[in-house]
């Protein structure tokens, strides 16, 4: 067993390589994580309206946003096969055709941002709640541009496996949004109190920052002569349908699972005020062990899909099960804390709470935390395939899975059970373990199907899973 853990240690593609590439990535989304954890203590300690409002507004928003994070976000495997196949020219140019999707965000979030008031009213949570809801959704409408133009620069470096740049950036961009956070909330250091629109604007300057810093990095010379990082600038049709064929299933895929999510928030949120809070909590803590996973699947992506662009379609497997092993021991890890110790992860909150209604919150989130123990690992799962997958191109089957899975688990038995039959909170949170442990089966069966070997999103390989094959059948 030692001897074959040292092998797998040492080899491409096995623990040692994947954690080179995958730890400043799993550092760089923890401190996005991070950024979400302190803005909802801040909330806590400010006020529990706040914080039951900003969940469901923060996901609603993420929604608007989805789409385009998770097409931009595709640039990554573009990188990553042109770097594989050693065609550094064409680096430069990918990454900016991402950067105009940016340009089409900041048009949708205005559009979002001028619809906030009907769509928390549709929603119907409580007025006082609601006020709350619209604020902070408007403003994070304004911040979409930046968002996705920070993630599709950052695709530059984690396509390459280059991911410290990433983890600096994210770094600088989490301490301005802690600083800038707690200014903005409470009114301190000259600033005016301006509560959860406070922290909505705290999270769009981060988001500004961020991109500053890469595009300041990218203006290296090496890179420019390399990679053709400015000098790439012009549309590419050709390059831009590629990233819409391929990104665009991605895209709605994130969507879908966010939708789905969101939705489910809301139907809590129909249960009542105590059941939105106590979610609220323990969703918030379930990102801290959730949040690592899309760093290490971001890394994943770039493994798998520069064995591809080299044509080592074995190597892209042998990484798969490198990640699926690392994931599933970190999140029983985690399983195991949020069993034995919720309370440790819950203590933070309450050091500036305090109150019935927040005590009640804390044990009910107590509870819902050892649900959360339960499909963790099921959830690396869940993320490690699907990151395989997307590395390679089969992004539309993971599009269609996302549907159904969502409307089986998410959406339809939730609202079924609430509306008609009165469901309390742990019959509803139940359908998010049916919904991450069948996700995890259809998209192992997927992988171990192997038709993702033979895909490819640039251009020059025959795509031979997107062509008819003949059988003995048809020759006779």
């Amino acid at each position: 067993m030692t001897d074959r853990l040292r092998a797998r240690w040492r080899a491409p593609g096995g623990y040692a390589e994947f954690l080179r590439i995958a730890f400043p990535m799993i550092l760089s989304t923890a401190s996005w994580s991070i950024q979400h954890f302190v803005d909802r203590i801040y909330l806590t300690w400010y006020s529990t309206d706040a914080l039951a409002a900003a969940l469901p507004s923060g996901m609603v928003n993420f929604i608007a946003v989805s789409f385009f994070m998770g097409l931009a976000a595709y640039v990554n495997t573009f990188v990553a096969q042109y770097s594989g196949a050693g065609r550094d020219d064409r680096v430069g140019p990918s990454v900016w055709q991402g950067n105009y999707l940016a340009i089409a965000a900041g048009l949708v979030g205005l559009a979002f941002a001028w619809f906030a008031t009907p769509i928390f009213d549709l929603i119907g949570h409580e007025q006082a709640i609601r006020s709350h809801e619209t604020v902070y959704f408007r403003v994070l409408c304004y911040g979409m541009a930046p968002l996705i133009l920070s993630t599709s620069l950052s695709c530059f470096y984690s396509g390459r496996g280059r991911t410290w740049s990433i983890l600096g950036v994210s770094a600088a961009a989490t301490v301005l949004n802690i600083v800038v956070d707690y200014s903005l909330i409470f009114g301190h250091f000259g600033a005016p109190e301006m509560g959860i629109r406070g922290a909505a604007w705290a999270t769009n300057a981060s988001a500004a920052f961020a991109c500053l810093l890469y595009l300041v990095l990218l203006a290296r010379p090496r890179y420019r002569q390399r990679f053709a990082t400015f000098s790439g600038w012009r549309f590419d049709g050709d390059l831009f349908r590629r990233l819409l064929r391929y990104g665009g299933p991605n895209g709605i895929s994130f969507m879908l699972d966010m939708f789905a999510f969101t939705f489910f928030i809301l139907i809590v949120g129909r249960i009542g005020t105590l059941e939105l809070t106590a979610t609220n909590l323990a969703f918030n803590i379930n990102s801290l062990a959730f949040m690592p996973l899309i760093g290490a699947g971001i890394a994943l992506s770039s493994l798998v899909g520069q064995r591809l662009g080299a044509d080592d379609p074995e190597g892209a497997q042998y990484c798969t099960w490198t990640g699926v092993h690392i994931a599933i021991a970190y999140m029983g890890f985690m399983s195991l804390l949020f069993l034995l110790l919720p309370d440790l992860f819950l203590m933070p909150y309450g050091a500036g709470a305090s109150g019935a209604d927040f005590e009640a919150a804390r044990v009910m989130a107590r509870s819902l935390l050892r649900i959360v123990s339960i499909y963790c690992v099921f959830d690396a799962g869940f993320m490690m395939f699907t990151a395989a997958l997307k590395g390679a191109g089969d992004t539309k089957y993971v599009m269609y899975g996302s549907f159904a899975l969502g409307c089986t688990f998410m959406v339809v038995p939730p609202v079924i059970l609430v509306t008609w039959f009165n469901a309390g909170i742990f019959t509803v949170w139940s359908f998010i373990c049916f919904f991450l442990i069948s996700g995890c089966g259809l998209f192992y069966l997927r992988f171990r199907g192997g038709k993702w070997k033979s895909m490819r999103v640039i251009e020059g390989h025959l795509e031979l899973a997107d062509l008819e094959v003949p059988t003995a059948a048809d020759a006779g």
